[in-house]
Formats: structure tokens, sequence, C-alpha cells
């Protein structure tokens, strides 16, 4: 390789004779560090020093308190628009700027031609990583929030974006020399990032509950950030003592012979290096399509749930869950060869499972889809077993792959938990099919390109230096299960940052973590992980094993924060599975191993929900509320795949220096783009909590709440399209405060693990409460509140028969009275006992409340029968409308409420079950003197304030409108 440019001036100028230099002047390279430190710190404290002791009171107030609360002041506050602190501040920060462009490109240096710890590209990914990171820096200093709030916002988040990479880029190219400077590095990073969590979660005190003091605790994680974020620049002081500058004075040679500009051309023109981009194009395009296989594999069960969910009954439908034992065909050598050899064609085919949300028609989109999804599968499967002769290729294609599922959970965090290219999704629902599709193609035509060198079928190999011995020929079912096992868990457990955090769920005011920002926390264990499948050592030891089989205990038998660690450490645990698992498997014959492993994933798919759905399956009652069954033999089929992997892969120690440096190589790349999928998964986060709406009640001047119920069935409409927009649209236009959803538990493989929930609480300004965990073995409840939830209890409602009846009990602070209400889903008609003991369970906990009460649920009766007077009459509470005698399955009761209005509106075609609403106000005189009106008042004389919304009159607004009562127009009552 030519020597670069800036080489040739290194070695040019190094043999000038000292006689021809007028003078030089020489000094370390360190104290560029020291400098770069002495005016960050002094900008920062210098500014705090002047903002407190000028304007102190004004730095520490914020929107909801002020000192003495809050009293001590954020770096925002401190260095934003109050003079002089403003002034001294960006004074310093220029200052720094020098010494920080210098510090970055010595870096550059350093890793690159000094200690060689990094590649020229990979050093020049850093170099780019920290120039942008300066510049994004000076943005967000220079352009306050007040001169232009978007920009601000934007050069922050670039700046955080920036810092991720940096940090880790720094320390895992640290010169291997410096072991001060690692443990320096790998402390303030840990600090840094280990801050982030507690900053974040008091910044949601403050914002969001507008607890007292919070943003004072806030503020001192804030200004630790600052500390550590310098503190890590400043260790380079410590590398730069091999480094100094030297200023020569070269006039005395100035058209010397020996010095020629123009040959040489300039001093600091950088190599160039085209392969550095190719690989990253490679890596991005292959996660690409590998986002696509779980994007497609995620949405099959979701389309094929849609059949029998509204044909109440197996469809026939259900067979499609088996186009996924495609891999079997592997067994065909030929096919094998011409798949592999011809992958990104495949890849390029399994794509009309993206393109099928252009087919209208439920039934011919799934097949569509199925068809994308063996077709994916099968290409993967190819990929995986065509390199397994080769150890980095094969590395390269699995990390790939688990990449993928990171990629793919942190596109569902920006979605609100719906991946933009799923065949439920389109333009109107927040679909991004289209350009998933034309990035899909683009990913192919990319991967052709950049991998014709990799053409050559490879096939498995037992000389494979992966592999010890393949003698021991009966172990491939061990392999086989533990694949299909673990691909099983990920599916159902992993493939959603807030999946755990749903299974786990209690009531207020233990609720446990929220999937915004605490997603971001699951992703990154997950990359964790994922990092840690490197060391084949750790994760085929027998206490590893044991350490996985005790997190899935703790996340089965735990609930709130205590499950969701469980659930983490599990997730770190099957991660680090990733490489062993596949590569073990590679070695058998395609035909039985696939066959067997994706026939393991489809019974584990089946048994995981007939432990909810088990009254409409054949066999199901053996499967009632066996969660444990199917996570016991999960982890034990996981644990035979382990035992296999122990006795046919060699210790992780490729004999050659190329096998080593082309893995270090590899794992590099993707520990940078794990770095990137956590940094943007924080910035999405961070952008959603700040973007979520403020939660107010709609009439709070009149002191009056909307409660409503309603089945949505899963969030999928009658066409089998994701209903979550529409369903806002119509929560918003009602004016709801508090609202009931029944079959909300979106969180199992049928459904398509999606939070929907959370996207119309933070739309729309609402308190979340989830009902029943997943793991409970219910449909679900779920309840939306502008009112502060200050205690909620999930029951489990008797259901000696049938399927589990939910109930979520929770107390209101509504206008500062403790109001109770219940959300309930009473079992099938079919089951009476159920529903005589679940509605007798109901009515002691009205009865035994003497707060003000208002009932939402499905109880599956007419009015005036054995079930609605044990409800009524039993409960304590009074019917909202006793004269309509056209229900069955939604109610509303209240007690001790002024009742103000009822209305029914239609499902619009989200469902097939109508939303029932009604408006009260709280009772001013005796609650024990309190006895209910039925007198009606007519709409002229309501005041308009108190009125439902006039768009849905008539014809209603987007096929909303008001039915069945007199008129199709609300009905409105004098106060008691």
């Amino acid at each position: 390789m030519p020597p670069s440019t800036l080489d040739q001036e290194e070695d040019h100028h190094s043999f000038i004779p000292n006689h021809l230099v007028t003078f030089a002047i020489q000094f370390p390279a360190r104290l560029i560090s020291i400098t770069h430190t002495i005016f960050a710190y002094c900008a920062f404290f210098l500014a705090l020093i002047f903002g407190c002791y000028f304007s102190y009171y004004k730095i520490v107030q914020n929107e909801h308190y002020g000192y003495p609360e809050e009293w001590f002041p954020s770096v925002s506050a401190t260095t934003g628009d109050r003079y002089p602190a403003r002034a001294i501040f960006q004074i310093f920060i220029a200052l720094t700027s020098g010494p920080r462009f210098a510090l970055v490109f010595l870096w550059y240096l350093l890793i690159t031609k000094s200690s060689r710890t990094a590649s020229k590209g990979f050093g020049k990914f850093l170099l780019t990583v920290g120039l942008i990171r300066t510049v994004a820096c000076g943005g967000w200093v220079y352009i306050t929030s007040s001169d232009d709030h978007d920009t601000h916002d934007i050069a922050m988040i670039l700046y955080l974006l920036c810092t991720l990479p940096w940090q880790y880029g720094v320390w895992k190219t640290t010169p291997r020399s410096s072991h001060n400077a690692a443990k320096w590095r790998k402390i303030f990073t840990i600090l840094f990032f280990g801050t982030l969590p507690p900053m974040i979660y008091y910044f949601i005190q403050h914002k969001v509950h507008r607890v007292s003091g919070a943003y004072t605790i806030y503020a001192f994680f804030e200004w630790s950030l600052i500390i550590y974020d310098v503190a890590f620049d400043a260790v380079t002081a410590l590398d730069f003592q091999r480094f100094e500058f030297t200023i020569q004075d070269l006039s005395a040679v100035h058209g010397h012979g020996d010095i020629d500009d123009d040959k040489h051309g300039e001093r600091m023109a950088l190599p160039k290096n085209p392969k550095a981009w190719k690989k990253l194009q490679g890596y991005l395009g292959e996660i690409y399509l590998a986002f696509v296989f779980w994007s497609m594999l995620t949405s099959l069960g979701l389309l094929i749930w849609y059949f029998p969910l509204f044909n109440m009954g197996i469809s026939g439908y259900e067979a499609l869950l088996f186009v996924t034992i495609s891999p079997c065909l592997l067994g065909s050598r030929s096919i094998q060869s011409y798949v592999y050899k011809n992958r990104y064609l495949f890849h390029l085919l399994s794509l009309t499972g993206v393109a099928s949300y252009l087919v209208e028609t439920p039934s011919r989109r799934l097949i569509i889809t199925a068809f994308g999804v063996s077709v994916s599968i099968l290409t993967w499967m190819s990929t995986f077993i065509g390199s397994s002769v080769d150890p980095v290729l094969f590395e390269r294609n699995v990390l790939v792959w688990g990449t993928g599922l990171l990629f793919f959970n942190l596109v569902k965090l920006a979605w609100a938990t719906e991946s933009p290219i799923w065949p439920t999704m389109k333009a109107s629902t927040g679909g991004w099919n289209g350009t998933g599709l034309l990035l899909g193609i683009a990913a192919v035509v990319g991967g052709i390109i950049h991998n014709k060198k990799d053409n050559q079928y490879m096939g498995r190999s037992l000389s494979s230096p992966l592999l010890k011995s393949a003698s021991k020929d009966g172990l491939w079912a061990y392999a086989a299960t533990g694949f299909g096992s673990l691909l099983f868990a990920l599916h159902s457990m992993y493939t959603d940052s807030s999946l755990i955090m749903r299974w786990t769920v209690t009531g207020y005011p233990h609720y446990g973590p929220s999937p915004v920002p605490w997603g971001v926390l699951t992703i990154f264990v997950l990359a964790i992980g994922l990092v840690l499948s490197f060391n084949q050592q750790l994760v085929l030891n027998i206490l590893w094993f044991a350490f996985g089989c005790a997190s899935c205990l703790i996340f089965f038998g735990c609930s709130g924060w205590l499950g969701y660690i469980g659930g983490l450490l599990l997730g770190l645990y099957l991660m680090s599975l990733i490489l062993v698992l596949p590569k073990a498997m590679a070695i058998y014959s395609p035909m039985k191993t696939m066959l067997l492993a994706f026939m393991v994933y489809n019974i584990l798919c089946l048994a995981h929900v007939w432990v909810v759905a088990y009254e409409f399956v054949p066999g199901g009652v053996y499967a009632r509320e066996r969660t444990n069954w199917v996570l016991s033999c999960t982890m034990a089929f996981i644990g035979l795949g382990v035992y296999n992997a122990k006795l046919v892969l060699q210790p992780n120690r490729p004999e050659k220096s190329s096998y080593r440096n082309a893995l270090q190589e590899g794992r590099s790349h993707i520990g940078v783009l794990l770095a990137a999928i956590i940094a943007f998964s924080a910035i999405i986060s961070v952008g959603r909590v700040l973007t979520a709406r403020s939660i107010v009640p709609h009439h709070p001047e009149q002191k009056m709440f909307t409660a409503g119920i309603w089945t949505i069935h899963f969030a999928l409409d009658n066409d089998m399209w994701a209903s979550e927009r529409r369903m806002r649209d119509a929560v918003r236009d009602l004016e709801l405060d508090v609202i009931g959803f029944l079959e909300s538990d979106t969180m199992r493989i049928i459904m398509g693990n999606r939070d929907w929930a959370q996207y119309i609480a933070e739309d729309l300004g609402y308190y979340i409460d989830y009902g029943p965990a997943t793991m409970t073995h219910t449909w679900g409840c779920l309840m939306l509140s502008k009112f502060p939830i200050k205690k909620s209890v999930h029951h489990l409602l008797p259901s000696p028969i049938g399927e589990l009846a939910c109930a979520i009990h929770a107390t209101l602070d509504v206008y500062g009275q403790d109001v109770d209400f219940i959300v309930s889903h009473n079992g099938q008609e079919e089951n009476l006992l159920d529903r005589q003991q679940q509605t007798a369970e109901l009515a002691r906990i009205m009865r035994e409340s003497e707060n003000p009460f208002v009932f939402l649920g499905y109880v599956v009766t007419k009015p005036f029968q054995q079930i609605y007077n044990m409800l009524y009459d039993g409960g304590r509470i009074n019917d909202i409308e006793p004269s309509d005698d056209d229900r069955w399955c939604e109610y509303i009761g209240y007690r001790k409420l002024n009742r103000v209005g009822y209305a029914r509106i239609t499902h619009g075609g989200i469902t097939d079950t109508e939303i029932q609403t009604g408006k009260f106000t709280l009772e001013n005189d005796n609650l024990d003197q309190w006895k209910p009106s039925y007198e009606r008042e007519d709409e002229a004389n309501v005041p308009q304030a108190l009125r439902y919304p006039e768009i849905f009159k008539g014809e209603g607004i987007r096929n909303h409108r008001f039915h069945v009562t007199p008129n199709n127009e609300p009905i409105y009552y004098r106060p008691s």
C-alpha cells in the first residue's frame, strides 16, 4: 500500500538539516487535553457561580415550582438567557473549541498511526463523529431555546446521539499500553450512561407528575453528566504523553530543492478508503433485511388472529403458521446451493410480504404475507448454513440477524410499538410501507453489488474450525429444539421494548416501569446480551444456564419492577445464545434439524396462545393458565441446545490470526451499530417524554367528567388494519376523561406484541393503568384517565369453567374527591356459573366502597335479568339509563354523583361493539343523603360546556355517530 500524503510529508521534513531551521518550538500534546478540560469546566462552573450570584431565584424557578421547593438550577437554566452567566459560558466554550478540534484530530492520529488500535476506516468514522459532536455542541450553546427552539433541540439531540459512539469508540480504541486510561474511561462511561436512567426518571417526575423538588434532583444528575463528559475527554492527557507539537520556521529552505510543495501536496491530506464506506453500507443493508425478517415474522400471527377473532372459533387460516417450516427444503443440497448463491434475489422475493399491504382483502393479504415469511425464513437459514464453514462470515451473518431484532425494537419504539411495514399498516394508520419496500429493494441491490465475491456456495463442512466433532449425530434433536425454543423466546418476549413490562405490570402505586423511557433499558440490556455472545466460554457454562433459569423464575414469579428486572436478565441470557445455538445446529442435516426446530417453534407459539384461548381450541383445557409449563419447556429445550453446543463447538479461539483480526473487526462494527441503536432509542424516548401532552381534564371549570366503555377487539379493525389512530380520534372528539377498553391486551404473538394504549395516553394526555398483566392469562381490560390514579387493584374474577375474567378497581383523584371506578370484562354467555360468580365479586367490591363510584363493564345480560340485578342491586349502584332496554354487553352504573348525560356512539368499523358514555359532575351535598334523579332535561337547557360534541349528530364523523337513544341524540338529566 503506498504511503499517504500525510506520511510522505512527515518523512520528508524529518530529514531537514537543523542548520536550515531558523527556530523551533516544542510543547507536549497533553497540554491540549489540559487546556480543553480547564476551559470546559470554567465555562460551566463560572456560569453556575455567576448565575447563582446574580439570578439565583430566577434560575431555580421552573414551570411548576420555585424556591424553596426547588433550590438548585439545571444546566440549561444556568447557561441560558441570564446575563452575565450566559456571556461567560459562551466565551469559555469558544475558548474550548480550538483545543477540542485539536483533541479530536490527535486521537485519530493516535489510534491509526501510533498505537494502530483501529483501522483507518474506523478511525475516520470516529473522527467524523467527534467533529460532528463538537459542531453540535456549538449549536445548542450559541442557539438557545428562546432563539430557535427546534434548532436548539436538534443540536442537543445530535450531540447526545454522537456521545455514545464517541465514548464507546474511544474506550475500545484506547492503546493497549494505557491501562490507567482504559480504566478511567470505563469508569466515566459507566457513570455517564448510568446517570441517564435516574435523570430521566426525575425529569418525568417533574414534567409529568409535577413532584416538588424532583427538578432539583434532576439538576444534580444533569451536572454530573457534565462532569463525567469533560472528565472522559480529560483522560486523553494520559494517552498524549507520547505526542508533542513542533513548530518550525522553514523560511531558510524556502524554494530549497529538498522541499517540493507541489510534489508532496497538502500536508494534512488524508488517504481515501472507500472500503470502509462499502463495509458500512453492507452492514446497514443486511440489518435492514433482518429488520424485514422480524417484521414479517411478527406480523404473521397478528394476521392469522384476525380470522378466529371475528369468527369466534377455528377458521382454518391457522394452518398458515406452519409456513415457517420452509427451511426443511434446504435438506436438498441443490436447493440449499441455489438459495445461498441467489440469496439476495430470495430476499427480494420475500419483500412480497411487505408489499401485501396493497391488497385490501384480508384473506389474500394474509396468504401473500405468509408466502413472504416462508421465503424470508428460508433465505436466512440458508445464509446461516451456507456460511457455516467460515467462522468470520457465519458470525457476521448471525450478528446482523440479531442486530436486526434490536433495530426492529428501535423502530417500534419510534412508531409507538407498531412496525411501519406491517401488512396491518397503511398511510392513514401511520404506515411507511412504500418507503419500507423501496428501502428493502435498495438493500437487496446493495447486497448484490457488495457481495459478489461471496456468491460461491460454501455449504456444510465437518472440517470447519467451528467444530470439535460431529460424531454424536444423535444430538441433532438437541440442537434443533434449542434453536426453535430460542427463536420462540425472542419472538414472544423481546420483539417490543415494552413487552416484559406489560407481562409483569401490577396496580398503583407499585405499577412498575413505564414503556417510555424504560424501553431504552430493555434495548440496552439486549444489546449487552448480543455482545456477550462473543464469549463462547461464558455462554456455554452451566452456571450461565443456571443464571438464565433463575432469571426466568423471577420473571414468572414476580411483578412490577422485580418481575421486569427478571425479564431483563432473561433477555440478557437469551441474546447471549444467539451465536452458539445456530452455530451448533448448522453442522447437521438441514432437513431434520430445520423441520424439528420450526415445529418446536410453532408448537410453543400455539401453546403460548392456548394458555389464554383454551376455551376456543381443541384440548385447550389442558393448557389453561399454563404459562409456567411453556416457560419451563422453553428453558429446558434451550438447555438441551446449550448442552449440544458445548459438545460440538471448539473453544472460541480460531487458530489463524486472520480469523482473530477479522472477527474483531466485525464485532467492532456491530458494537458501533449497537451503540447507535441505543443512542437513537434514548433520543426517541426523551423526545416522546418531552412531546407527550400534559394531562388535564377536558372541563375542569365545571368539574365535570365523561366516562366511557369500549370493546376494541385488540386494536385491529373490521378490515384487518391497525385501529389505534382511529380509536385515538374517537376518544379525543368525545372528550372522554376516563375510558375503559376491553379486549385490550395485545402483548402476545397473535396480537403482534403492541402497546397501542401508551401511544394514545401520550398523544392525548392520559394516565394509564394497563390492567391485569399478560402473565395472568386474560384478554385484558385497560383504563385511561385524565385524573391521577391514587391506587388500583387488578382482579381475576372467579372463572371455574370459561375464560378468565378481569377487572380494574381504581381510586382516582377527581377534582380533589376520591372517586372509584371499575373496568371489567365478564365471561361468555355460555358459562352462566362463571358470570354469576364474577358478577357477585364485582358487586362485593362496589358494595364495600364508600366512595362515589362509576362502573364501566361488559356484563353479558339483558336489563333486569338475574345478572343485571345481581350487579346493580348487589353493588348498590344505579343504572345510568334504566329505560334503555337495547343493551346486552356494555353497561354503565354510578353512585353518589350527578348524572349529566348519556350517549351511545357507533363503532365506526373499528370493532363490532359500540362506545357507551356517561357525563357526571361531583355531588356537592352530603353524600350520605344522596339519591339519584331520573328526570330528563332538554338539551337547550343544558350549558354548552356540559353537552356532547355536535359533530356526532346526524351522519357523525368518520362513521361515528349517536344512535339507539331517542332521536339518535344524547339524553340529558337534571341534577340530583
